[in-house]
């Protein structure tokens, strides 16, 4: 019994430590954490570049896989302290914090694969709590939101925009042909795709006249296009701050949490009492 209560203390300490922000052990193990990270993340930089691997190559790979067994070690304690592991596992972040450490391990089979320990900077996203930046990520959900909600009108202008260009592209094949760079409907097509968006590689251009106008119509159109994104994005933005003047909300005197329910007893994102009950 001693024992296990041992135990359950040992694994508490850890997971405030380790999980919780608002302890100063907690925050000092997320600044070193977030050291590391940085220092692995550079580590994957200046081994990309052919002089340093050359002449440090192979200490640049003993620190990389350094950084990786610490990870490591980092995540198993992380599901070992957690008291819903399948939860902590399967979040955001527990995916991140596995995906994390993969690329080390999988370069042992896939050469150049550690390259793709990149992808650890995502775990820089604790910096927004760490550093109680919460309440500026509404802004960022606030995007999302707008996104979310004009999906369909953006699959469809997208859908259109396909459309166009498959069209163009038949065209400036049957136009233009082999001869001039329009090997084929789908080269022809992803010319379009590059003229439309104002990219313009240079790589293929049309040489017959009709061609090099139905270039500078698409080209024109192409400025056109590009707004319509922004201003069904736009224009959802606008409809919700509407809706949100007309409901009122609360915010979470903690966290800055914003458009919070008047009823709600709980922050949703820090879980701070809203209601004192005396």
């Amino acid at each position: 019994m001693p024992q296990e209560q041992n135990n359950d203390t040992w694994k508490t300490k850890w997971f405030r430590i380790i999980f919780r922000h608002d302890t100063r052990n907690g925050k000092l193990f997320d600044e070193v954490l977030l050291v590391l990270i940085l220092l692995s993340v550079a580590v994957v930089f200046l081994d990309s570049m052919p002089d340093l691997h050359k002449r440090y190559g192979g200490w640049l790979f003993a620190v990389e896989w350094l950084f990786t067994l610490v990870f490591t070690v980092e995540y198993i304690i992380r599901i070992l302290v957690s008291p819903v592991k399948r939860k902590y596992i399967f979040s955001f972040y527990g995916i991140i914090d596995f995906v994390s450490v993969i690329p080390t391990y999988l370069s042992l089979i896939l050469v150049g694969s550690q390259y793709l320990i990149i992808i650890r900077i995502l775990r820089l996203l604790r910096v927004f709590r760490i550093l109680k930046l919460v309440r500026f990520t509404s802004a960022s959900l606030y995007l999302l939101h707008a996104l979310k909600h004009s999906r369909e009108k953006i699959l469809v202008f997208f859908g259109s925009v396909l459309i166009l260009v498959t069209i163009i592209g038949t065209f400036m094949y049957l136009i233009e042909g082999p001869e001039n760079g329009f090997k084929s409907i789908p080269v022809s097509i992803y010319w379009a795709i590059v003229t439309i968006t104002t990219v313009g590689y240079g790589d293929i251009s049309p040489a017959t006249p009709l061609g090099q106008l139905i270039a500078s119509l698409l080209m024109l159109t192409g400025y056109a296009i590009i707004a319509v994104p922004t201003g069904i994005i736009t224009s959802e933005m606008a409809r919700r701050h509407t809706s949100k003047e007309k409901s009122p909300t609360i915010e979470c005197p903690q966290c800055g949490e914003k458009d919070l329910n008047p009823g709600a007893n709980f922050c949703r994102n820090c879980g701070n009492p809203l209601k004192s009950y005396d």
